[in-house]
């Protein structure tokens, strides 16, 4: 079973439905999520936010958190699961921000550097990876941990 199978019937499983906000990943999450025939049942939609001005604007990430962490961090990986929750009145979002190369480095933040962030409920979390591919594989590398997490996650819930 693929991870995006195991997290379709656990949404399902749960009655939870998912929502997606992307940044590095450009929309490949929300992807594979609907590859998933049935996917309907559990996924309310996807907020591609690349730039700051959405992520601002759309998802309702704070200014003030971008220009004092910077977009790749995970202080905005955790507001930008929040506002991906309230906007798309999903039960669980997940979000991911990044540098998936080969350029945008900074100091402290290499390339390949991602922040996932999740939210469900009253509580948000995020994760940090630092993936070693070249631009394609770690896109592919952050979605698969998004994945993976949130696959675990739902099966720790009661």
């Amino acid at each position: 079973m693929s991870l995006e199978e195991e997290v379709g019937a656990r949404l399902r499983q749960k009655g939870l439905t998912l929502g997606i906000v992307e940044s590095a990943t450009g929309g490949l999450l929300s992807h594979r999520i609907t590859n998933i025939a049935g996917s309907s049942d559990y996924y309310k939609g996807s907020i591609t936010a690349y730039s700051n001005q959405v992520k601002i604007g759309v998802v309702g990430v704070k200014e003030a958190t971008i220009q004092q962490y910077g977009a790749v961090s995970p202080q905005i990986a955790e507001e930008m699961a929040q506002g991906g929750r309230r906007i798309l009145s999903a039960d669980i979002c997940i979000a991911d921000t990044g540098i998936a190369g080969p350029g945008g480095a900074s100091p402290g933040k290499p390339v390949g550097l991602f922040y996932i962030g999740l939210s469900h409920g009253e509580r948000t979390f995020s994760q940090q990876h630092n993936f070693q591919g070249d631009r394609e594989q770690n896109k592919q590398s952050a979605a698969e941990a998004a994945l993976s997490w949130l696959a675990e996650y739902l099966a720790g819930l009661e």
